[in-house]
């Protein structure tokens, strides 16, 4: 698995293949004896493989300006507007201040995780953690205000 990925990103695919194991029963009864190291390496490096895979078909978003016009002009001023008080809601009523920088620059900038760490000034596994307590925060505040 190193020679597919290094760091955060080693690390992040070393965590998701214990939680595979542990909730995925099938993943565990396919070991069916040998060596146990050889198999979960093997495990890891096709797991990093598929994380690699998905990282590269990422892209990340452009800004307004890039938009098509078509798309821009569908784009009411309203639905804008609404946008915008939510996000503020979710920050005034949701958001830890320690959390507000990674949220800006995650979700409003959409900077790509290596450049937020770096403007932030802190290690990319730290953003990453803290990147997925803000997805958890807005995925339960949204779910929460679109229910009736």
């Amino acid at each position: 698995m190193g020679s597919v990925l290094d760091g955060a990103d080693k690390e992040t695919v070393v965590h998701d293949v214990f939680f595979r194991l542990m909730t995925n029963e099938r993943l565990r009864l396919a070991f069916t004896g040998g060596s146990f190291g050889a198999w979960i390496s093997t495990v890891a490096r096709n797991q990093a493989i598929d994380y690699r895979r998905r990282r590269k078909l990422e892209t990340p978003m452009g800004s307004p300006s890039d938009m098509p016009d078509d798309v821009e002009n569908a784009t009411t001023i309203d639905s804008r507007v609404e946008a915008q008080l939510m996000v503020e809601r979710f920050r005034a009523e949701c958001l830890p201040a320690k959390w507000s920088p990674v949220f800006e620059a995650r979700f409003v900038e959409q900077l790509d995780q290596s450049e937020a760490a770096r403007r932030l000034g802190v290690s990319r596994t730290t953003l990453i953690y803290q990147e997925f307590r803000v997805r958890t925060l807005l995925r339960r505040y949204f779910l929460e205000a679109v229910q009736p």
